[in-house]
């Protein structure tokens, strides 16, 4: 495996290790691997338009939907990661979240990071329910 698309994955493997940890815990410390200007854009079944998060709001939504699901669990399946070039990487995947065997949301995830500082952080994410 080429040594960045390792560092990147094995980086990756954590940070969805950390989901869990935090869905456990209510501590979402680790996963605020937030750009300045990164914003996640959540598209909704049946809203004419999508909505704009920036980092703050998206920080806060996080917190609030790990309180909201404490003790639920992210199942993430069939992840494929991309390196775009040196330093950008691109991760798409669905997501699962589920509590007591029920699944509470399925999403289709696209997540960019970028190499910062030596630190890789997401700049941007794209978020879509899967029906």
């Amino acid at each position: 495996m080429e040594p960045h698309l390792k560092n990147f994955t094995e980086m990756h493997d954590q940070f969805l290790l950390d989901w869990n940890k935090a869905m456990q815990s209510g501590d979402t410390s680790a996963l605020e691997r937030m750009a300045e200007d990164y914003y996640v854009v959540f598209f909704n079944n049946g809203a004419a338009k999508p909505m704009i998060f920036n980092r703050e709001e998206a920080i806060q939504g996080m917190k609030q939907s790990v309180q909201q699901h404490s003790g639920a669990k992210k199942k993430f399946h069939n992840r494929v990661i991309r390196l775009k070039e040196h330093g950008h990487a691109v991760v798409f995947y669905e997501q699962t979240l589920e509590k007591e065997g029920t699944i509470l949301a399925r999403l289709f995830t696209i997540e960019n990071w970028q190499l910062i500082s030596g630190e890789w952080l997401l700049v941007r994410e794209t978020e879509e329910p899967v029906s």
